[in-house]
C-alpha cells in the first residue's frame, strides 16, 4: 500500500506521515527532507537560489538517500548524515525556491517512486498525490489555516530558544504557499481523488486517527 499526503508547509505532515507509519506499519518517506537535503548542498556551494542553471548543473554532483537506522529515517548527502542539518529555516526557504526547477524535481522523484515501488510507504510533500504516486490507494490533502501554522512554528523556535518573530513567520509561509502553488513544475494542488483534511483545531493524535479511518474504509 502506498499513502500520498501533500498539503502546504506547516500543516503538519510530516508529523502526521510519521505517525501514521508507525500506526500501520509501513516506511515514512520524508520528501520535504530531501528537497532540503538538495537545497543544504546548494547553501554549502554558495549557489544563489533564482541562478535555476548552476543550480541544476549541480545537481549531479549531490546525491541524497534515505536510510533508516534504529527505525529512525535518516537523510544523507553524499553519505553524510544531514538529518539535523536540514531543519534550519534557512535551509526550508531554499528547498521552496529550487523545488521549481525540473531538473531538482527529476533527480528526486526518480528515487521517490522507486522507494514507493520497493515498500509499502507512507509519502508526504507537495505533489506526492498529483505527480510521485499518482496510482496511491490512499491520497490525502492536509491542511491547516496560515494563523494556526505560523503559531506552530513559532512555539517550535521558541521551544528551541531560537529567534523568532510570528508576523515574519506568517509572511514567510504565505510567500512559501505562493510559490508551492504558482510554480510551473507540479504546483501544489489538491488531487481530484483526495480527502481534504483540515488540522487546525485537531490535535496531531485525532488528525492520525482521522487519516487511519480512512485508510481503513478503502482497505
Amino acid at each position: 500500500m502506498n499513502i500520498a499526503i501533500d498539503g502546504p508547509a506547516g500543516a503538519g505532515k510530516s508529523t502526521i506521515a510519521r505517525k501514521l507509519a508507525e500506526k500501520m506499519g509501513l516506511i515514512y518517506v520524508d520528501t520535504g527532507a530531501m528537497y532540503r537535503a538538495m537545497a543544504l548542498y546548494m547553501l554549502r556551494q554558495g549557489i544563489d537560489a533564482s541562478d535555476e542553471a548552476q543550480i541544476s548543473s549541480a545537481c549531479d554532483a549531490a546525491n541524497v538517500s534515505i536510510c533508516y537506522q534504529d527505525g529512525s529515517q535518516q537523510v544523507l548527502l553524499n553519505e553524510e548524515n544531514v538529518s539535523a542539518d536540514i531543519r534550519q529555516e534557512e535551509v526550508g526557504n531554499m528547498a521552496s525556491s529550487i523545488s521549481v526547477y525540473p531538473n531538482v524535481r527529476q533527480k528526486l522523484v526518480a528515487l521517490q517512486q522507486k522507494l514507493a515501488k520497493d515498500a509499502d510507504v507512507v509519502m508526504d510533500g507537495r505533489d506526492i498525490g498529483t505527480c510521485v504516486l499518482p496510482d496511491a490507494e490512499v491520497k490525502i490533502y492536509l491542511t491547516a489555516s496560515v494563523e494556526t501554522r505560523a503559531m506552530r512554528r513559532y512555539e517550535e523556535l521558541q521551544k528551541k530558544g531560537a529567534p523568532c518573530n510570528l508576523e515574519a513567520i506568517m509572511q514567510d509561509i504565505k510567500e512559501r504557499d505562493d510559490r508551492d502553488m504558482h510554480r510551473e513544475a507540479s504546483p501544489l494542488v489538491q488531487a481530484k481523488d483526495a480527502t481534504l483534511v483540515d488540522s487546525s483545531d485537531l490535535s496531531i493524535a485525532q488528525v492520525t486517527e482521522a487519516i487511519w479511518e480512512i485508510c481503513r474504509k478503502k482497505g
